[in-house]
């Protein structure tokens, strides 16, 4: 069914493709054989073949020019970094509206949104995210006010230790609203959100102390 949705997409921007597989070893051969100009993959693989991460890196030897994109359902840093480390020129979860993943598809080809902070093999992939487009036209984050809270004490230097004892949370709450802050600013990890947060104003004489606790998480 996924299959189908992100097909659909794809013919909706003109894209036609040429094969598809839940098989990696398959997909591999299909790469060889078609020689693609695009690679939608995910790293999420059945163990005990060839991990998504192998994929993307041998797909890429065998088809000079290959993009790739990698939808996931992590949105760890780490597994990101590791996608864009193989060669995956965007990388977004399932969980992106059909829009988005259309505007991903579309930048890797055209190239029109840049960031200033990003190596050259991340200015695509992580900024065709939603909240990125949005700072580029000059619109707001859509950031929650805990999610506000958290991003202003990152920005800070707290640990995620001292902003769960600071906001009466647990670590991994603090985790959770960090993984959503990341998402939604189109960024990796908690460096990056701090730059972003200083860069766009989310950090000032007002924020420059600890906030106010709530004990709600």
């Amino acid at each position: 069914m996924w299959l189908d949705a992100l097909e659909s997409i794809l013919h909706s921007i003109d894209m036609n493709v040429v094969g598809r597989t839940t098989d990696p070893q398959e997909a591999l051969e299909l790469v060889r054989e078609s020689q693609p100009d695009l690679l939608i993959c995910e790293i999420e693989m059945p163990e005990g073949g060839l991990t998504g991460i192998a994929l993307i890196r041998a797909c890429r030897e065998r088809s000079n020019g290959l993009r790739v994109i990698v939808f996931g359902v992590s949105r760890e840093p780490a597994d990101i970094d590791a996608a864009f480390g193989a060669g995956a020129l965007a990388y977004a979860v399932k969980t992106a509206h059909p829009e988005d993943i259309a505007a991903t598809v579309r930048q890797t080809f055209d190239h029109t949104i840049f960031h200033a902070t990003r190596p050259a093999a991340r200015e695509v992939a992580l900024n065709v995210l939603p909240a990125v487009i949005a700072a580029e036209r000059g619109e707001s984050v859509s950031l929650t006010r805990r999610e506000e809270e958290i991003l202003a004490l990152v920005a800070e230097g707290y640990s995620n230790r001292e902003l769960a004892r600071m906001l009466w949370v647990t670590e991994q709450t603090v985790k959770f609203h960090l993984s959503n802050i990341y998402r939604k600013l189109g960024v990796a990890n908690r460096t990056e959100a701090s730059r972003w947060a200083h860069r766009n104003g989310a950090v000032g004489p007002a924020t420059a102390v600890p906030l106010p606790v709530s004990i709600s998480a």
